[in-house]
Formats: structure tokens, sequence, C-alpha cells
């Protein structure tokens, strides 16, 4: 598989695949996996080369970070990378109480507990340690500092500025990457708002973007993009399906954005799919590839809870795919004219 190495500040840098693999499916996400069935998956991702694994507390409540622990304990740990994030800690609690009760299913019983401050990201690195049994981790991402996960715009701003206040979680991650603990650090979220804001208040190395540029949505094309290409930051995109659609097509039903896509969507995403029939090329092939065409994308995480998900997203990777088909899709203006496209 294809690699692409990033060193932004001159520190050996890290070597990414351009699929890695997102472990929130693995932290029984929407069904119950035993360990057999989560390792399979894990060992079939291995097979096919990918070598980023992305993980964090919140996917099964410490479930997802403590099945990478039997996985990676017998590999060299300069043959992958790393990350997994903070933001929340986890307390335990009775079974009925638990955080993600009807999403997380068979996971232990806690409840997450958001905190952005100092001590917080020191805990949370430190509890992942133990669940992941590793020497180092890579990245530490501030998780969802989002409107999706916090319910408004001002909650957003007041858990960004809860980050980035004098001698908070902010101060704490930029200790851990000066002292050579970690190799970069940065935010997973859903917005590309909440990206930029986070680029233009401090020195954020990596970006992990879930569902905000796809074949489907570039709005972020506007400004992120472009303060990611000039800063250097990296990004790695997460749900390039929109939540299934771009691979499902615009069937009844199809998922967008977690949730069942508007008739706008669907009529959308049936013109792409039109124009990618006429080019030779399925949807889901245009869908996976699209986003590694832009300069700042180091690498695209999937996801999948079985073997044959994960090989499948591999041969859908290596899938051939014309030049014309994306001077098509900005024919019938269903791709921004700034897109990259490789050419």
């Amino acid at each position: 598989m294809k690699t692409r190495h990033f060193d932004r500040i001159g520190n050996g840098g890290l070597t990414f695949t351009e699929l890695g693999f997102g472990t929130a499916p693995l932290g029984n996400l929407y069904r119950p996996l035993t360990d057999a069935d989560a390792r399979a998956t894990l060992d079939a991702a291995w097979e096919t080369g990918m070598r980023y694994y992305d993980t964090a507390p919140l996917y099964g409540l410490g479930l997802s970070e403590t099945r990478l622990n039997p996985f990676l304990r017998g590999r060299k740990r300069g043959d992958y990378v790393l990350s997994t994030k903070i933001g929340r800690t986890l307390r335990v609690c009775p079974p009925a109480e638990r955080s993600g009760i009807g999403k997380f299913f068979d996971v232990p019983s806690r409840q997450e507990v958001y905190d952005y401050g100092y001590d917080g990201v020191m805990r949370s690195f430190e509890f992942s340690f133990e669940r992941l049994g590793v020497d180092s981790i890579d990245i530490l991402f501030a998780h969802d500092l989002d409107v999706y996960t916090h319910g408004s715009k001002a909650a957003s701003d007041a858990r960004i500025e809860e980050l980035m206040k004098p001698q908070s979680g902010y101060a704490a991650l930029i200790s851990l990457r000066d002292q050579g603990v970690i190799k970069a650090i940065g935010a997973g979220v859903n917005e590309w708002e909440v990206c930029q804001t986070l680029a233009e208040r401090g020195d954020f190395d990596l970006f992990l973007l879930a569902g905000r540029y796809t074949l489907l949505e570039q709005e972020a094309l506007t400004s992120f993009l472009p303060l990611c290409q000039k800063r250097g930051i990296g990004v790695v995109i997460g749900g390039p399906y929109n939540s299934g659609i771009l691979a499902t097509g615009p069937k009844p039903g199809a998922f967008y954005n977690y949730d069942p896509a508007p008739p706008e969507i669907l009529d959308r995403v049936g013109r792409i799919e039109a124009v990618c029939k006429s080019h030779g090329v399925r949807l889901i092939e245009a869908a996976l590839q699209f986003p590694l065409l832009h300069p700042s994308v180091v690498s695209l995480i999937p996801g999948g809870q079985r073997p044959e998900e994960v090989k499948s997203n591999r041969a859908i990777l290596d899938a051939k795919i014309p030049a014309a088909l994306w001077s098509g899709l900005k024919a019938a203006g269903l791709m921004r004219e700034d897109a990259p496209t490789g050419a």
C-alpha cells in the first residue's frame, strides 16, 4: 500500500499508509462483536497493508483501546502509527447509568466525563497507555469539540476555550510534544470550522476531519484546507462515505451524517452516481479515492467491523479511475472547480 510521510516540525515525522483503520466499530458500535471477531478484523487490516490505527477512549468506553492491546503487543513499534484522543475521562458507574446505551453494546460500565483541562489531558493519556499496553503513542487528538457533540455553537466554543485557555489542555499537548513523548497533536472533530478555529489559535499538526471533505461535501476548500496547505498541516479523513450513502448509493433508507438521508442529498448522490457510471466507475470507488487527491490529506480511515469490509476497502482503493471522471463531475456542477484532482 502507498504511504505518505508527514513531518511538519522536523522531529522525524510519521509515515501514514493511505488507508488507515478507524477502530470505533471495534468498540461494539451499534452491534456487539466478540473479541475473536474484532481480532480477525484487525488481522485483516494488517494483512491488507494498513499501518495506521486510530482509537479513542470513547469507542466502546475503553473497549476499542483494550482490543488493540493484544493485537499491537506482538508488532514492532516502528511498524505502525497510532493515534488516540483526549477530552473525555471514563468514570466507573452502575450499568444502567453508563454512557452510550443504545449506541455501544456489551461494553464496560463507564460514564464519559468531558475534560479538556491540563489534568484531564494527562489523566486520559495515562489511562490510554494502560489500556493500549504500548510503549508510545504517536498522535493525540482533542476529541469532539464540535457543535454536533455539544449541541450548540456556544457550547462548542466553551469547550474550545476550555482547551485553549492558558495552562489548560492545549498546554499539556504542547508539553507532551515538546518532550518528544508524542510526535504530533491535533483534533478529531465533525466540523471543518472547528478545525480552522483551532488552527488559527494554536500550533496544531494534524486534524482528523470526519465526513466534511468528501465527494459529496467540499466546503472545507473555502478556507480550511488552503490554510492547511499554507501551514503544512496534515489532514486525516474519517467518514469518506458520509455515514454510508456514498457506499450504498441513494437507496431508500441510506444514511447521511448518521441519519436517514434527506431528499436533496439522495438526489445529489444519484446525480453523482450517474456520472460515475458513465465513466465505468463505481460510486464507492470514486468516494474513497477522492479525498486522497488533496495534497494535505495523509490518510483515510473508513473503518470496518468485518474482515471482508476491510479487504473490500483495500480493493476499492486500488481501482483505476480515469481523470475524465473528475472533469465530468465538475462540468456537471457536482464537484467544486477548485477541488484538486491530481492532474
